[in-house]
């Protein structure tokens, strides 16, 4: 048979169809991918790991927020926390386990490089994992999608409980849909960490392992069932969401469900990227579709990974993007949000099934390059932000309560406020943390504390600039935003009975 025009070579790690779970264990062959492929895997962790290091902080929205509660800990097993506690909690906290260990070997902004330069690898090499579970090949020509990802809207929100518990789930699922079954049990065993992490992750994991076991004892055309029966059950959940919680749902367009939502960021410019590498992907996929409609057993090929495809972005547009659960005393919100990392990582394992050409990888590359461009310009002008609020706190007495107004650049969907909970470590207090009020994690505030709001409502108030300030916070200190490019930072004592927010750049109404 003759190669196709602009085809490239098979990967150079790929398992033969023949290549039966019995006869090849999943383990087996992931050690002979690492003996094979060594310099490849160590350059590409490097290049990977490069946005962890090219700034002093890493700009990634929660994760100051963490540091932050990190240092709390500290100083709760230290005593010098009055009205702190930790709640034992058995979900949502492996990150910040590994933040708080890591801490109190290294320092807490040495912990930090670590635990999100450990994520980062598990989240990328488990997906990558999992696309070489569904093609039985090693897809480096992918790869570039797949760092977009592993930097993309989930990373940048700082959400690195759920971001962890994804990755831990690709990993469990490359090694279920490949597996002996001794090895599926293994991928089972990583169910509890999953679980700490995030109970989203562990969701993900029963369904799509459901998913593979299924298309497993469906022959021939029957495994395009998994598509209609996946939404039956994604209307079931929804259901009996809606009939047992308080829900909301978040109308969004396709454009924002499809999985390319992850890469856009911090404006207009983002979104543009977005656009174009979908309708890039969707040539790639049209062309190989066209070039290949006679091979047989086409349909093989594209059933599995298509409809775990579209079963994410139908759980993405039919779920409630937000939850009122009695545990808790705010919403788990942006649901939706967080489902669409799940819809690029499997519209990656779709790509990963098309026939490598060389264009498909200039094409990816490409908008990795710009990609990661545009990320460093804006991360380091949000690193400068942060510069500036360390400077501002630290003339100030020790023990100081600290609340922040700081509103992100105009058309971004991520959050910066929380920059001013990392300058405040070991010099004040973040009087605005959310984490303590909201009971989802594990620190936690008695009322009347000197460190910290209780009553959520009031702590979304102060984050929003309409917190009254009280007698009783005083001394207090406003840090906002006192240009109108939003990038120089002010800092101001607070009066009783003003508005927090009443100086500065103000948020629309």
């Amino acid at each position: 048979m003759h190669a196709e025009a602009g085809a490239v070579p098979a990967e150079s790690f790929e398992l033969r169809p023949e290549q039966t779970r019995s006869g090849h264990p999943a383990l087996a062959q992931a050690a002979r991918f690492l003996r094979q492929q060594p310099g490849k895997i160590l350059a590409g962790s490097g290049l990977l790991l490069l946005p962890c290091f090219w700034h002093a902080r890493i700009m990634a929205g929660d994760l100051a927020s963490h540091t932050y509660n990190a240092w709390l800990v500290q100083l709760i097993h230290s005593g010098q926390a009055p009205g702190l506690y930790l709640a034992r909690q058995w979900n949502n906290v492996l990150f910040d386990w590994m933040l708080s260990g890591l801490g109190g070997l290294f320092g807490l902004r040495a912990a930090e490089k670590i635990c999100v330069s450990v994520c980062v690898l598990v989240f990328f090499w488990g997906a990558f994992a999992l696309l070489a579970a569904a093609t039985r090949r090693a897809a480096w020509g992918i790869a570039p999608c797949l760092a977009m990802l592993a930097y993309g809207w989930t990373f940048q929100m700082g959400f690195f409980n759920y971001y962890l518990s994804l990755g831990l789930a690709f990993w469990a699922l490359a090694l279920f849909w490949r597996g002996s079954l001794r090895e599926r049990l293994l991928a089972l065993a990583l169910a509890p960490l999953i679980w700490l992490a995030q109970p989203l992750g562990m969701a993900f994991l029963l369904g799509a392992a459901a998913c593979v076991a299924i298309a497993e004892m469906l022959k021939d055309y029957r495994q395009f069932l998994l598509l209609p029966a996946g939404t039956i059950v994604v209307l079931l959940v929804r259901a009996y969401l809606s009939r047992h919680y308080s829900v909301e749902a978040d109308p969004a367009s396709f454009e924002l469900l499809n999985g390319t939502d992850q890469f856009i960021l911090f404006g207009e410019r983002y979104l543009l990227l977005a656009r174009a590498f979908f309708w890039f992907a969707a040539a790639c996929l049209a062309v190989d579709l066209a070039t290949n409609f006679r091979e047989h057993g086409l349909w093989r090929r594209y059933a599995l990974p298509a409809q775990l495809y579209a079963l994410s972005v139908l759980a993405a547009l039919f779920l409630p993007s937000v939850i009122r659960l009695p545990l808790y005393a705010i919403p788990i919100s942006l649901i939706t949000e967080r489902l669409t990392a799940l819809c690029g990582v499997l519209s990656c394992v779709l790509l990963a099934t098309l026939r490598p050409r060389l264009w498909h990888r200039a094409g990816f590359a490409l908008a990795a390059a710009v990609f990661f461009a545009l990320l460093y310009q804006d991360t380091a002008v949000l690193n400068r932000m942060e510069e500036q609020a360390e400077r501002l706190v630290a003339p100030l007495p020790p023990a100081q309560r600290v609340l922040s107004t700081i509103l992100p650049p105009p058309e971004s969907r991520v959050v910066i406020h929380h920059m001013v909970d990392r300058a405040c470590i070991g010099r004040c207090y973040s009087y605005v943390n959310y984490e303590p009020s909201s009971r989802a994690f594990r620190v936690r505030a008695l009322e009347g504390n000197p460190i910290v709001e209780t009553d959520p409502e009031e702590v979304e108030n102060m984050q929003t600039g309409l917190y009254e300030v009280k007698l009783e916070d005083v001394p207090a200190y406003q840090i906002y935003q006192c240009s109108p490019a939003m990038t120089e930072l002010c800092i101001r004592k607070l009066v009783p009975g003003e508005l927090n927010g009443r100086i500065g750049v103000q948020p629309a109404r």
